[in-house]
């Protein structure tokens, strides 16, 4: 199979973000948050895990700490034992606590607004970043490139890259800035309900004709 050259490319992604468009026009955030504070938490807290299992801890959890002063007193084995469910609690709980205490002690309170800034805070990579300063704050620096979003793009062949970070540069090249705000929400329920991990459903899949996997499906 010949390459695909970058035009093309660029214009097969325009068109599955046109159709994304049409199918999910109001993919919103699906993590229960507040304020930029909560939604950062809740960002951190998803990292390999899914976003239900967080919206069930995250409500015990801002009840007792709503506020990033609250949770800076907080004591990590107490949030541990919150978000327990989770993988990887333990780690999360002293980050939340960690981030909390940056937040107040290098940001007056409140959570940055600058990429630079923001991955300061304990716990927070890029995609968390990205999520929290579009969704809190309407500022887009890029895409947040999480599980779905990675697995997506490698189904499309929009990169081949083999880090997140990587990934979203190869996405970057290929959106011009006002498509990049709604590509993390559309996709993660884009591979929820079709490009799943074990079971992708690519027979009934709205945007098989501009996938690689999907066009020899059809093929067949």
């Amino acid at each position: 199979m010949p390459r695909e050259k970058m035009t093309d490319k660029r214009a097969r992604a325009i068109a599955v973000a046109e159709r994304m468009d049409q199918h999910y026009p109001q993919a919103e955030c699906a993590l229960h948050y507040t304020t930029p504070f909560t939604l950062t938490i809740a960002v951190l807290l998803s990292a390999q895990t899914t976003d239900a299992s967080v919206n069930k801890v995250t409500p015990q959890l801002f009840e007792r700490y709503p506020t990033a002063e609250a949770m800076a007193q907080a004591n990590p084995e107490d949030v541990a034992k919150i978000i327990h469910s989770l993988g990887f609690y333990r780690n999360k709980a002293k980050n939340c606590v960690a981030c909390a205490q940056m937040i107040m002690s290098d940001f007056g309170g409140e959570v940055p607004r600058t990429m630079e800034e923001i991955q300061k805070l304990p716990g927070v990579g890029r995609k968390t970043a990205n999520v929290v300063l579009n969704e809190a704050f309407g500022v887009v620096e890029g895409i947040a490139v999480d599980t779905h979003v990675f697995r997506i793009a490698h189904q499309l062949k929009f990169s081949s890259a083999d880090t997140p970070a990587k990934t979203e540069q190869d996405l970057l090249k290929l959106y011009p800035r006002e498509y990049w705000e709604q590509v993390n929400h559309q996709w993660v329920l884009f591979g929820r309900e079709y490009c799943i991990a074990r079971r992708p459903r690519c027979a009934e899949c709205f945007i098989a004709d501009l996938c690689p996997a999907g066009k020899k499906l059809i093929k067949q």
